[in-house]
């Protein structure tokens, strides 16, 4: 669906495997804090904060990382391009993409009402809500069960117009649904770094992600099961309706 046109360490994340999921060691500490005490509340330009800190160098992203959270990064199976990345944990799903915005205004506003008429066009329910971000989308999703029977799948939309830049995420799972397992997702969000490089970029135009340097060809490790970690990665479609741990209300 085009719904667009077109850690307390500083190291990142060990090795993403061949199918392109990133494990976070499992530490203590919470979801990175601003690296900058002025910078506010986030998600940050790169120009407000002084250090990497906590997350993991994504390109266009710095990803805050939590212990037990994955990544998996989404690869456009032709170009092999980077296009999008899904964080996991426990049953909710975080999927994040940075775009270019223009420097005159934010463009939220017109993305949320294009994705409400989008979904509505499928089917599915749309209520714009005030929530942490800001205003947001609850969606309900048109799906099916294994069974085959009509069901309902639960989706977020969260949006955050930065300098010259826009980023999206979509939770679904049980963050979709439940308040606090969406805190510790809602907190990497926050905490998001867009590193939002000088060329000119016309609005909603994907902004370059990276996978991790361990992930490179360039870098290359082997992952914990001994496979290379410069093997081509799965191409998994990133459509932010279909992908992930699922809460399913049947009808």
């Amino acid at each position: 669906m085009g719904l667009f046109r077109r850690k307390a360490s500083t190291k990142p994340t060990e090795a993403v495997t061949a199918d392109g999921v990133a494990p976070v060691p499992d530490e203590t500490s919470e979801a990175a804090a601003p690296t900058d005490e002025k910078a506010g509340r986030g998600p940050y330009d790169s120009t407000q904060v002084t250090a990497m800190g906590a997350r993991v160098d994504l390109g266009a992203v710095w990803l805050p990382v939590l212990p037990g959270l994955q990544l998996r990064m989404e690869v456009d199976k032709k170009s092999q391009k980077v296009t999008g990345v899904a964080a996991s944990l426990q049953g909710s799903v975080l999927q994040v993409q940075a775009f270019a915005a223009p420097k005159t205004g934010g463009i939220w506003d017109e993305v949320r009402e294009e994705i409400g008429a989008s979904l509505t066009k499928q089917g599915g329910t749309v209520d714009d809500v005030p929530g942490t971000f800001g205003r947001e989308l609850m969606a309900r999703i048109p799906a099916k069960t294994p069974e085959g029977k009509p069901a309902v799948r639960p989706a977020r939309f969260i949006g955050h117009d930065g300098s010259r830049w826009f980023l999206r995420g979509v939770l679904s799972g049980r963050a979709a649904v439940d308040a606090e397992a969406a805190k510790p997702l809602e907190s990497v969000f926050a905490n998001i770094v867009v590193v939002r490089d000088s060329n000119p970029r016309p609005p909603r135009d994907l902004l370059t992600l990276t996978l991790p340097k361990q992930a490179r060809k360039d870098g290359a490790t082997p992952d914990a099961e001994g496979e290379p970690a410069d093997a081509e990665p799965q191409a998994p479609s990133f459509d932010p309706l279909t992908r992930g741990p699922e809460i399913t209300e049947i009808r």
